[in-house]
């Protein structure tokens, strides 16, 4: 049986096929460009991970302009996240278990994310930046001392651990936890990669895993508050209500997953990007705090961590000269929207002081599902390069980046890199 409803449209890329995704980067890119040139929003067939239980669906419409991107974020009426934020069709039940409030509508969203911004607030992460310098130190300081060589894999031994023990560290879990909570976010995120299991039984095996920890630690942290963020989450109230058990243990699962591949796969592409634009590390880094805001959005642009997600019509409209009916699927890829020539000047350069505006859209692109915690994942980024450059100014990428075989993150596993 096919695997399939239908074919992809003639004369375009197949980015329904895995394929597409682990093949060269350069190709990718200029697929990309034929799309956003192509009328309308061609549509494209699902696939599904291997041993899933659910069906290919109806197919979707890709969204590759950065301005349709944009629309479809600012219209949530028009738009929908509540019937899923993934291609793919799962029962409301497990949109909400995986995704949290993403997958979720007004009013539902609102109260949530109500509830949880909490513990988001802007004083709350001017208070952390003194506890992200401490650790980005400690995490260079442990990687020079275990590798007097001075090489080592990037990913593994700073990228990989600063976000994770950042957000381990603000949500109250112990040290002895931490490696448990990697390995976690790994096979959720990389579950179309063989090398995290790549099978939807061990998907479902790990969620749960992961599901079944934050509850226990949201009761225990209602039950005996103390100075982290869970304990501010599970105490706090918006008109008399409060998070449920359940509703915490979704809640860290979008958190601790997003909070660290995100800002992980950042740091890594920031990396490769300065070491192989020699002119525009040297720009940044010889005038650091001119360029570090700009630096930052520039490295989220060009990298794009997080390449899509899905939105679900609701009633009859139109979109990049689209006719749409209620119930499609529009795909909205930010990794192309953050490559469109028709709102960046020359996108596939790295450019560490390129203008704000037109914003880019590896946040979200505005609307009520605009990221969360873009805000803390700035000043982690901004304060890890900081001290990159002070500890260790020779800092570079070696090799080629192991890509995660992903359509969904774009995931660095591996990045060896050299300090002497």
């Amino acid at each position: 049986m096919s695997d399939v409803t239908f074919p992809a449209p003639e004369g375009l890329p197949d980015i329904s096929q895995m394929e597409f995704w682990t093949g060269p980067r350069p190709e990718r890119l200029a697929a990309f460009k034929q799309l956003r040139d192509t009328p309308g929003l061609p549509k494209f067939p699902e696939r599904f991970l291997e041993g899933s239980p659910f069906p290919p669906g109806p197919g979707y419409f890709v969204v590759t302009r950065h301005e349709d991107v944009w629309a479809a974020s600012r219209n949530s009426e028009l738009f929908c996240s509540g019937q899923g934020s993934n291609i793919t069709d799962l029962p409301q039940e497990l949109n909400e278990f995986y995704g949290s409030m993403i997958n979720m509508d007004d009013p539902k969203h609102f109260r949530l994310r109500s509830i949880v911004s909490k513990g988001f607030t802007p004083r709350h992460v001017a208070d952390l930046e003194e506890r992200i310098r401490d650790k980005a130190i400690e995490i260079i300081d442990r990687m020079v001392a275990k590798h007097p060589d001075g090489s080592a894999d990037f990913v593994h031994e700073f990228a990989g651990p600063l976000p994770l023990e950042i957000i381990c560290s603000m949500m109250g879990i112990p040290e002895s936890d931490y490696a448990s909570i990697f390995e976690w976010t790994n096979t959720i995120l990389g579950a179309t990669d063989p090398e995290f299991g790549g099978t939807y039984e061990r998907l479902l095996e790990v969620s749960l895993e992961i599901f079944a920890y934050a509850q226990a630690l949201g009761e225990q942290r209602r039950a005996n508050p103390t100075d982290d963020i869970t304990s501010a989450l599970m105490t706090a109230e918006v008109d008399g209500d409060r998070l449920t058990p359940q509703e915490f243990g979704s809640f860290f699962i979008l958190l601790v997953v997003a909070g660290n591949e995100t800002t992980r796969n950042a740091l890594t592409h920031g990396l490769y990007a300065l070491t192989h634009n020699p002119e525009q590390r040297a720009k940044w880094f010889g005038d650091f705090e001119t360029h570090a805001k700009t630096a930052i959005e520039e490295i989220v642009r060009y990298a794009t961590p997080v390449i899509h997600f899905r939105r679900t019509v609701t009633a009859e409209t139109e979109l990049g000269g689209q006719h749409l009916e209620a119930g499609d699927k529009v795909v909205l890829f930010y990794s192309s929207a953050n490559r469109d020539e028709r709102v960046f000047d020359n996108p596939d350069a790295f450019d560490v002081a390129r203008p704000l505006q037109p914003a880019q859209v590896g946040f979200g692109a505005g609307g009520p599902h605009f990221c969360l915690g873009a805000n803390l994942a700035r000043r982690e980024l901004t304060i890890a390069f900081e001290e990159l450059h002070r500890r260790l100014p020779n800092i570079r990428s070696v090799g080629e980046p192991d890509y995660l075989q992903s359509n969904f993150i774009n995931g660095i596993k591996r990045l060896g890199c050299t300090w002497n």
